[in-house]
């Protein structure tokens, strides 16, 4: 038998939920159940499997104050798992509406005139997925709704910190006959998601670079691909011509919602020397005006540090920080109250890439702010780094601000704007260095991941081709 998992409440601190991992045995009659299920789910048609992620959006609406309060319960926060909850029901109708047109066959000539060339594809039986705590639903369903559109089954490793959104979204799972026979949820810790690597045909995962590392390699050892969404680090530049009321707003949300933990959170800040000061200052006057979401959960913007391990990074990172000799000007601390780990909006300068603060991800609501001489000087701070997921630069002129754009090495570059890659699901995308691998799973392409590409060639005439042996009879 499987050891239970106690699972830690992020607002009181006390173990309140319990998950027990399937065993290894249990796990791969799971996964070979999903199989059987899927060689019939593939012979739907597109019509048919779409019709079935409606019944289930439908269902998940008819049911969403227990899902809803089973993400609060997992993160302590309020209004960010409303938002994920919508993100997640126009996730399906997003990818509803274009599949059709995306699963198309196509036909057409070959460079040589008597070959013909129709190409179709074909799912992988299992998907497995690995998703982590920041956002539980979200992330454990962007990748699963294309995957089974695509004519996949799919089985979902959720993190063990936040497993509590599991039990309501199987109940309205297990309303669709259809689905439940090819996607399923199952909970545990890292050895249960190596054992999940060993039984399926392709691996998505999200989580730090570490634990993206081993999962790597275990694709590897099993000959199957793996799509990996890993940290980041993300640099903000702000030009001396930057409208500062609009990019201390921007800046300030990208850093902060959701506390800081989100992969694509501006970690680090480069300012013109011109307009550094003025910036700080408009940055630490609005961060004082956010408050922690304590004691009730209504009563401000910033919510508990998620998991205690990284509550721990955290204050790591600052303590480092203030050794080297960084200047705190609000918040700067990570705090336990009522047994929860909270950090406020941390505004902090002389600070430099000797820091963990800045070369490390904090996961936090940190905002080190450092300036620079020229524009030459912001990028190659910007790109000083080993991840390269997302950035943002803030100019008056958009043209100025496309150009310095186009030097940083990351996936996706906010132009007078910052955290959009959580609201805007549209636009191809491959993470840079160590924030990534594999193709894109936003925009259509990312359909492609879940399917092999297969093409026929078809000879058309009954006469010998020319390449044939000519001595032949």
């Amino acid at each position: 038998m499987s050891k239970p998992i106690e699972v830690r409440n992020p607002r009181t601190g006390k173990f309140d939920y319990v998950i027990v991992p399937p065993p290894p045995k249990l796990l791969s009659q799971q996964c070979h159940r999903l199989r059987r299920g899927q060689t019939i789910w593939q012979k739907l048609a597109i019509e048919e499997r779409i019709a079935a992620l409606k019944a289930w959006k439908q269902a998940i609406l008819s049911d969403r104050t227990q899902l809803t309060e089973a993400l609060v319960s997992d993160t302590g926060r309020l209004s960010t798992s409303v938002l994920e909850i919508d993100s997640f029901l126009a996730n399906i109708d997003k990818w509803c509406n274009i599949v059709p047109h995306l699963l198309q066959n196509t036909a057409k000539n070959t460079s040589i005139p008597f070959i013909s060339l129709q190409q179709t594809a074909v799912p992988y039986g299992l998907v497995g997925i690995i998703s982590p705590w920041n956002f539980p639903l979200s992330l454990s369903t962007v990748d699963t709704i294309p995957a089974l559109l695509a004519g996949c089954a799919v089985i979902v490793k959720p993190s063990e910190i936040t497993p509590r959104f599991v039990a309501p979204l199987m109940m309205t799972l297990n309303t669709i006959p259809q689905l439940r026979d090819v996607l399923n949820f199952v909970e545990g810790a890292g050895q249960t998601g190596a054992a999940l690597i060993e039984d399926v045909d392709l691996i998505c995962f999200t989580g730090s670079l570490e634990t993206g590392r081993l999962v790597a390699e275990n694709a590897a050892i099993n000959f199957i691909p793996a799509f990996l969404e890993l940290g980041g680090k993300d640099p903000a530049i702000v030009l001396e011509s930057a409208d500062l009321d609009l990019a201390t707003s921007a800046i300030l949300y990208a850093s902060v919602a959701n506390t800081g933990q989100s992969c694509s959170a501006i970690e680090r800040i480069y300012v013109a020397e011109s307009i550094f000061e003025e910036f700080y200052h408009q940055l630490i006057t609005k961060a004082h005006q956010l408050s922690l979401a304590y004691p009730t959960i209504e009563s401000g913007e910033i919510g508990p540090i998620i998991s205690e391990k990284q509550a721990a990074i955290i204050n790591d990172h600052l303590q480092d920080a203030i050794s080297k000799g960084a200047v705190i000007h609000c918040g700067g601390k990570v705090e336990e109250l009522g047994g929860g780990w909270w950090c406020r909006p941390t505004v902090m300068t002389e600070v430099n890439h000797s820091m963990k603060i800045m070369s490390e991800e904090t996961f936090g609501p940190i905002m080190p702010v450092m300036s620079f001489a020229n524009i030459e000087e912001a990028i190659n701070l910007a790109n000083d780094s080993i991840y390269g997921l997302s950035a943002a630069v803030f100019a008056e002129s958009e043209e100025l601000a496309m150009e310095v754009a186009n030097k940083i090495e990351v996936g996706v570059i906010n132009i007078n704007d910052a955290g959009l890659t959580s609201l805007i699901n549209e636009g191809d995308r491959n993470a840079f260095k160590f924030s990534g691998l594999g193709g894109s799973r936003i925009g259509t392409i990312g359909l492609n991941r879940f399917l092999r590409k297969k093409a026929f060639l078809t000879k058309t005439n009954s006469h010998k081709d020319p390449w044939w042996f000519s001595n032949l009879e």
